[in-house]
């Protein structure tokens, strides 16, 4: 018989870090400290926070549930965006209504999983097109779609000790 390896199992030493928005020293300031309690509701935007995220209500709440506002909410209040996405050049300004559908759509796709992923504002000045969102993946989203769809050139400028994103697209 084949004689087995078996290991006592060793707990790693460090937790594995997936991404940039995973690292200790890079949180969102609008993140709660604390988890709210199961079942909170967002009156605003009647969001959910259950089994430890934030979900769309799929059904109706009981009038006594505890209210307190998600981290989305309080960026759009207090217009305070995580992401900017700025469309530029005269191509942006002609397909406008394209680029907009096409940013709604993501913005779409995304809040279903991800409620307090949103669009904030949209605003328009002589040469541009700025999208604020209330997190740092929504933008990075909506410009690689926009890159993908019309080339042009795409830039990404995280910020370095904070939770802030701004993406850059071009095409003349």
């Amino acid at each position: 018989m084949k004689s087995l390896n078996l290991r006592p199992m060793q707990r790693p030493m460090d937790r594995r870090i997936a991404g940039r928005a995973q690292l200790d020293q890079i949180l969102d300031p609008y993140e709660l400290q604390q988890k709210p309690v199961n079942g909170t509701v967002c009156p605003q935007c009647g969001v959910v926070f259950r089994d430890g995220r934030w979900e769309w209500a799929s059904k109706p709440l009981p009038q006594h549930a505890a209210k307190e506002l998600c981290a989305a909410c309080r960026r759009i209040n207090e217009r305070f965006p995580a992401g900017i996405v700025r469309l530029k050049g005269p191509f942006a300004r002609e397909h406008r209504n394209e680029i907009l559908a096409m940013a709604r759509h993501q913005e779409e796709i995304e809040k279903k999983e991800h409620p307090l992923n949103r669009i904030m504002s949209i605003e328009e000045d002589a040469d541009s097109l700025t999208i604020n969102t209330t997190d740092i993946h929504l933008p990075r989203r909506i410009g690689e779609t926009i890159k993908r769809t019309w080339r042009g050139k795409l830039d990404f400028a995280f910020e370095e000790n904070g939770y802030f994103v701004r993406v850059n697209w071009s095409r003349e």
